[in-house]
């Protein structure tokens, strides 16, 4: 393979995280990264950390435009509320994310594919106190990385959890197939290299899905984007639509080398 060219995506750890496949109302399996308890923990921290500069700068500024009497008012009615409620309001407006959860790239979702309600997120921000708090967030820590679905006690009560938006494992060609396989290997469509290498990614992961949940949406996908390519290489419509993916698949590692 080429050194020069850029065989490797965005990531954060050559070791993948433990995912989980969750199946929307769609009927459509969708398979995420769970969210580990050290990007957890760094999202709690961030949004800690804007809650004491938003408390700080709320107290300075009402201070200097305002009386003593109004000021105490203010803490009351505004600033404890905001401390309380931020984790809840956050959530709640950013559909599962608060401005740290964002930061992160992480999301609160449900585990039955369909959208947390409000009730769902009051749910877990109400045993933030025995996840979090009282128990200095050993509580969540241990039932996060005990369990295989990464829900700490709220989690488990809301039946949500929280996964990563953006792939941590880096991704290259190298691991498509292996190499020592194919050293005499003879390659039948010579235009693959007309693909980009986001394009074979792609196919892989289309091909990986459709053989991992075999239902018709994911066999319409791997049918649409066999279609697709064909036209694209200017090549006859394949009869077998996985066999003719998986042929570009070999073709290309084999050409690029």
């Amino acid at each position: 393979m080429n050194e020069n060219r850029n065989l490797y995506f965005a990531t954060e750890n050559i070791f993948p995280l433990p995912t989980i496949a969750i199946n929307t109302t769609q009927n459509v399996t969708i398979e995420y990264e769970l969210a580990s308890v050290r990007e957890r923990i760094i999202a709690f921290l961030m949004d800690y950390f804007i809650i004491i500069v938003g408390i700080i700068l709320s107290i300075f500024l009402v201070s200097i435009i305002s009386r003593d009497q109004f000021t105490e008012y203010f803490i009351y009615f505004f600033i404890i509320p905001f401390y309380v409620f931020y984790s809840l309001t956050s959530e709640v407006i950013g559909n599962g994310q608060s401005l740290g959860k964002k930061a992160l790239g992480i999301k609160i979702i449900k585990l039955n594919g369909k959208e947390p309600t409000t009730s769902d997120y009051m749910m877990r921000w109400a045993f933030r106190l025995i996840d979090i708090y009282v128990s200095f967030g050993m509580v969540a820590s241990s039932l996060i990385s005990s369990g295989n679905k990464g829900q700490r006690l709220g989690d488990l009560i809301a039946n949500t959890t929280v996964v990563r938006l953006r792939p941590s494992r880096t991704v290259s060609l190298h691991e498509i197939l292996s190499i020592k396989t194919l050293m005499d290997y003879q390659p039948v469509y010579t235009n693959v290299r007309l693909l980009r290498e986001e394009e074979m990614i792609l196919i892989k992961q289309v091909i990986e899905r459709f053989g991992k949940y075999k239902n018709e949406i994911h066999r319409e996908a791997l049918n649409r984007i066999a279609i697709a390519t064909a036209h694209k290489l200017s090549v006859e419509e394949p009869k077998d639509k996985l066999e003719f993916l998986r042929t570009l698949l070999k073709d290309y590692v084999v050409l690029s080398r």
